[in-house]
């Protein structure tokens, strides 16, 4: 059966259009979320995808539930976040609801849940950017850490939480020098917040 080029062409046409119209439909909203949540600051940088949805609510209050302490809550927390695989994600940041059903996640990710279920439950905390690597530090006011160190900013102490170290503590160990961490981030209004001194001792 013969068809006509000049159909064909006008085909071709259409279905090149098609394609370029759906390109320009999944890139231009992703170049303005990226613009608006996209953090970079010298060799860091992470995507700020927190979220106070109810999901994250009811499953915080499911995870502390039975805890008689701030220092019991955010440790049944972390352990949950530190419980999720650790695998690089180069491609994009998942949010936290994502993270949960794929079943693992890298820095950015489980960083996100982590302070996003913290915000849940009262805590102030805050991302910590340093060279390829992104932690997240809160405020508990409990006597049993007292012998943990902490960072110390503007002597105010904040203890470290290490999503991605399975079954780790509250209260990880800095591996980083002070002068290499890059930024504290506010989570919620995602802004650097300024920080005359920083210091990490007990």
């Amino acid at each position: 059966m013969f068809i006509d080029s000049k159909i064909l062409n006008k085909v071709s046409l259409g279905l090149i259009l098609i394609f370029i119209g759906y390109l320009l439909y999944i890139f231009i909203p992703t170049f303005f979320f990226v613009k608006d949540h996209h953090v970079g600051l010298d060799k860091s940088k992470y995507v700020h995808k927190v979220t106070t949805k109810p999901y994250i609510k009811l499953l915080a209050k499911h995870l502390t539930k039975g805890c008689l302490s701030k220092l019991c809550e955010a440790q049944k927390i972390l352990n949950y976040v530190t419980n999720i695989e650790y695998k690089v994600n180069n491609w994009i940041t998942m949010s936290p609801k994502k993270t949960i059903e794929v079943g693992y996640g890298d820095c950015d990710d489980k960083s996100n849940l982590l302070i996003s279920l913290l915000n849940e439950r009262g805590f102030e905390s805050y991302f910590v950017l340093v060279p390829g690597h992104i932690f997240v530090i809160t405020h508990i006011d409990d006597n049993r850490l007292k012998n943990t160190k902490g960072l110390y900013l503007d002597g105010k102490k904040y203890y470290i939480l290490e999503s991605t170290a399975k079954n780790a503590s509250l209260g990880f160990p800095l591996k980083y020098k002070i002068d290499e961490i890059e930024a504290i981030i506010e989570p919620f209004e995602n802004k650097k917040i300024d920080i005359r001194k920083i210091e990490y001792k007990k």
